[in-house]
Formats: C-alpha cells, structure tokens, sequence
C-alpha cells in the first residue's frame, strides 16, 4: 500500500476526466478564428470578441456555479454546465452574424464554468485529506493541460475534412458525454464545525474584509490576460508571423509543414509542458510559502514573454516559448486554489475561488479582445504583447503582501 493510498479517488479521476474535456474544447477555438473569420469575411475583432465574451461568461458565471454546487449538489451544477456548454456550442455552429456568434458565445461561457475549475476543484478539495489536497489540485488542473494537448491539434484535424460548424457539433456531443461517469463523484463535506456552522454570507464578510483577498483576486487578472490573450490568438499569430517551415526540417519530418499547424501545435505543446509544470507547483504548494511561488510563476512569466518577442520570430523559438510558457501555464491554479481553501476554509472554497477567478476571466476578456482590436488598428499584436508583459510583473508584485495564515472560523456559542 503506498504513502498515501486514497490520492486517486473516483471523485478526483472523474473531475480530472471532466476538465480534461472541457479544456479540450475551450482550447480549441483559436484554431477556428482564421475559418471562420474568411468564411464571413468578418475582422479579426468580430470573432475574438467573441471568445472574449465567452471568457467573460466564464468569469461571471464560475462564482455562481460554485454556490450552486454548495447549494444543490456537485454532480447536479457539472450537468447544468454540460448541457449549456453543448447547447451553446450547437447554436454558434448555425449562426452566421458576429452578433449571433457573441450571444451564443454568453451560454459556452456559462457551460465552461459548470465543467471547470470553480467545481471541480472546490469538489476534489473537499474530497481529499490535507497531505494529499496539494497535490490533488495539481492533477485536476494537469488533466485541463492534458485536454489542451489534444483539443487544438484534434479540431486542426477535424476541419481537414469537416466543415468549422460540423466540427463545433463534434465537440458538443463529446461535451455531453460528460454526464456519464458524473454517478462515480460522490464527495464527503470535508469541513471543520466552524466552517460547517458558518453561512456563506460570513465568510464572504470575512474575505471581503481581508486585504489578502483583495491581492488575490486583484493578482490572478494578468493570468488570465496571458491565458486568454495565447489561447485565442497565438494560432493565427504564428500563422502570419512566423517565417516558414523548411522542407526536410525536424518539424517539416514529422508533419508539420505548415505555420497553421505549427500554431496549433504550439497550443498543445504548452498543455504538455504545464503538466510537468502544474504537478511541479503543486508539489511545492506542500512545501514553500504559495504567495513566493506565485511571485516567481508570474515573473518567470513576464521574462519569457519578454524574451519572446524580442527575438526573431521562427519555428525554433516559437517551440522554445510554448515549451517555457507552458511550464508556468495553469501552475497558478492549484496555488491560487490552495491559498483560499487554506486561509478561508474548505466549505465555501468553490465559491470563493470562482470570485478570484472573476478577476483571472475579466483578464482574459482583456486580454482576448484587445488582441483582436489592436490586431485590427495595427496590424500586428506587439503592443497587446507588451501589455501582457507589464501586468503580469505587477502580479509577481501584489502577491508578495498576501497574509498566509489560516483564518479561523468563528465557533457558534
């Protein structure tokens, strides 16, 4: 029997079978921005507006599922969110308007939030013991990874010999398939009698009130910027930037012979390097003080991204940026999560960490549509670049003052 035997438990191999899916798909939709945008002949800032919209629905709606998930069930909130996830996706496969596109755009959004970190994690925490919940975190958000490895190259394939709409009905039946092994997550309420006596209410007044909080959440808005901005257009980006692939190169060997499959590629070659790089953090979320650790994600961050777009754009260095960047990819995640379940408690960490990833999703939302604005003013996107590099130093920064200590719960007379 090894150390610690009850790590992989049915709830944490289904959450990590949940977020794999969801990520796969939500990974995907760069790789659709060039088709769809030649379709309708439509700009940039049509689409990515978008997908910005859809990460904003995201934001909005994690805090909302992780209540509902305290209030009604876990199992219940993932099938709400997977029938609105595959729903949104069959209506944005039948329109044909940027209106039409950003509406339904509203009800992925939603779906993503019911299939993603907010859930799971707040189930996966509750379910594991204190030695394991570090690392438990850290394997969920390693399978959304997993699911990024496969999502962008699998919907490049897809659309080899199946129309965008076509391959957007794919994904959403996969979506629903989901609510299969969802029987299998049956998590105890892991919480101490303080956390279990005390109303959501209160310990939203105590966040709230915490300045710690207050840097958390403020801290997390450049990892979405950084997420959002690469997911959404780092495809097309290398697309039209990169110089070409040379016959009878490494890449060229190996099937790679054009820019848009390298920048598919690219997507998931970061999800590989974040699984080494999550399952890295959550290791030492057990071990190191998680404020220093976001510190030092953040500012890796920042210079990677900064070296990247100093350097002539090839292959070769396209490679070497996902492979940097993907290692300091979603390790944010389980550090975050941990951080609130630790000071605050477990009963309402869905909750709570779904309002700090407001802020991650307000960053993408940023990050997602400037991206396609300044593309369509400059012709480029070196300036939304730049941008991504200045905030994600100021996340290295606020983390910095965060209080680690445990808040207690107040026990009822």
């Amino acid at each position: 029997m090894g150390r610690n035997p009850s790590i992989f438990t049915p709830v944490l191999i289904v959450g990590c079978v949940v977020i794999m899916v969801s990520f796969a798909v939500r990974a995907s939709f760069g790789v659709f921005q060039i088709p769809v945008a030649e379709e309708f002949g439509w700009l940039r800032s049509e689409f990515s507006l978008a997908i910005a919209i859809q990460n904003l629905a995201w934001g909005i709606g994690q805090p909302l599922f992780g209540a509902l998930a305290e209030k009604i069930g876990d199992r219940k909130a993932i099938v709400l969110g997977a029938i609105t996830y595959a729903l949104g996706m069959v209506l944005t496969a039948g329109s044909a308007t940027p209106l039409e596109h950003q509406l339904y755009a509203w009800l992925v959004g939603f779906g993503i939030a019911g299939t993603g970190f907010g859930v799971i994690l707040g189930v996966v925490g509750r379910a594991s013991t204190d030695d394991n919940r570090s690392m438990s975190l850290a394997i969920v958000t390693a399978a959304g990874s997993a699911g990024q490895i496969v999502g962008a190259p699998v919907a490049e394939w897809l659309l080899g010999f199946l129309s965008w709409q076509q391959t957007f009905l794919v994904f959403a039946a996969v979506i629903l398939a989901l609510i299969l092994p969802l029987p299998m997550m049956r998590a105890p309420a892991m919480a101490g009698r303080g956390e279990l006596e005390e109303s959501l209410r209160q310990v939203l007044h105590r966040a709230f009130r915490d300045p710690s909080f207050t840097l958390i959440f403020v801290g997390f808005f450049s990892c979405g910027y950084q997420l959002g901005f690469i997911t959404a257009h780092f495809p097309a980006f290398v697309t039209e930037v990169c110089g070409p692939i040379m016959p009878g190169g490494a890449l060229y060997s190996i099937g790679i012979t054009t820019t848009s499959a390298l920048g598919a590629m690219a997507i998931a070659i970061i999800g590989a390097a974040n699984v080494a790089g999550t399952l890295l953090a959550g290791w030492a979320g057990k071990r190191f003080a998680r404020k220093y650790l976001l510190a030092a994600i953040y500012t890796g961050r920042t210079m990677v991204a900064a070296a990247f777009i100093m350097v002539p754009m090839t292959p070769m260095t396209v490679i070497l940026f996902s492979v940097a960047m993907g290692s300091l990819w979603l390790a944010t995640v389980p550090l975050t999560s941990g951080l609130i379940a630790h000071i605050y408690g477990l009963r309402y960490m869905g909750t709570l960490y779904g309002i700090v990833f407001l802020s991650h999703q307000l960053g993408s939302f940023m990050g997602v549509w400037l991206g396609g604005r300044m593309y369509d003013i400059h012709g480029s996107y070196t300036l939304v670049w730049w941008i991504g590099v200045g905030v994600g130093a100021f996340s290295a920064i606020v983390h910095l003052p965060v209080r680690e200590e445990r808040m207690q719960a107040p026990l009822a007379a």
